[in-house]
């Protein structure tokens, strides 16, 4: 069984958690490039801070929800088609090799923010994995969390 190691993930996990929900923050933050979103319009977009991977993205509706069942069809469609433009832009920007992409619902599922349901865009390289993370508990990134935001930025207006 292959494993995708992420330790420096328990940074976040073992750290304070946000008082208010990240994405609603994000739809309203003045200041977007604080919080790495990339578009508010017509759904979240927004870098996830603590990634699994180089651009790891995330979607999310605008609307506060967690309940993906219930969700009108128009409204899961629309959030599908942004989660498409996403891996497309991904892919081109990119190149990745393949990429994970999930909706996680629940806490019991690995959902870190339960409460506003959203999907991972997690893009992946053959070799991506090494032994830092293993050994050292280091993971090693090839660019800065505002170098990628500049860099999909654009694609997104």
């Amino acid at each position: 069984m292959k494993v995708l190691w992420a330790p420096w993930r328990g940074v976040y996990l073992s750290g304070p958690k946000p008082t208010e929900c990240i994405f609603c923050s994000a739809r309203e933050a003045a200041d977007p490039t604080e919080q790495y979103v990339l578009c508010t319009t017509p759904a979240v977009i927004m870098l996830n801070k603590f990634p699994y991977a180089t651009a790891h993205l995330m979607v999310a509706p605008r609307r506060h929800t967690a309940d993906f069942a219930g969700m009108p069809a128009s409204e899961a469609c629309e959030l599908l088609t942004q989660v498409q433009r996403a891996a497309a832009i991904l892919q081109q920007v990119y190149k990745p090799d393949g990429m994970n992409i999930g909706l996680n619902l629940g806490v019991a599922a690995g959902a870190g923010f339960a409460d506003h349901l959203h999907w991972h865009l997690v893009p992946r390289w053959i070799g991506d994995t090494n032994f830092m993370p293993v050994v050292a508990g280091v993971k090693v990134m090839g660019e800065h969390l505002q170098e990628i935001y500049e860099k999909l930025r654009p694609h997104f207006a």
